[in-house]
């Protein structure tokens, strides 16, 4: 049981510092476009140690079900939470950062033929 306590502070100190790091990455960041990236990388990882780690602490098939659906839907919603953010910022005409690659986003005639 110390091994299993030991480990699971590790890696709840550990998830708790990529959040420290994301924050960090929300002022350090040029754009929307890297914020967005830096918090929904964050939110995963972070949150599978953080639950990960509490599921240590606390070992039994109940506190095994409840880390499974947080981290399978907070997996789902990070994800589709990130790109409906990035999808709003390039339609509203959010500037990116200088130097940026945006070549991909450039609309061609082919656009919605299927072809």
């Amino acid at each position: 049981m110390i091994v299993l306590t030991v480990i699971g502070n590790i890696a709840i100190l550990a998830g708790s510092a990529i959040f420290v790091l994301a924050a960090v990455g929300l002022l350090r960041f040029r754009d929307v476009y890297g914020r967005i990236s830096a918090v929904a990388t964050a939110g995963g990882i972070g949150v599978i140690l953080i639950c990960g780690g509490t599921a240590l602490l606390q070992p039994s098939v109940d506190t095994a079900i409840k880390v499974v659906i947080a981290i399978v839907l907070q997996l789902l919603t990070s994800a589709v939470g990130a790109m409906t953010i990035a999808r709003a910022s390039v339609l509203s005409g959010h500037r990116f950062a200088p130097g940026t690659d945006t070549t991909a986003l450039a609309e061609t005639p082919d656009e919605g033929s299927g072809k």
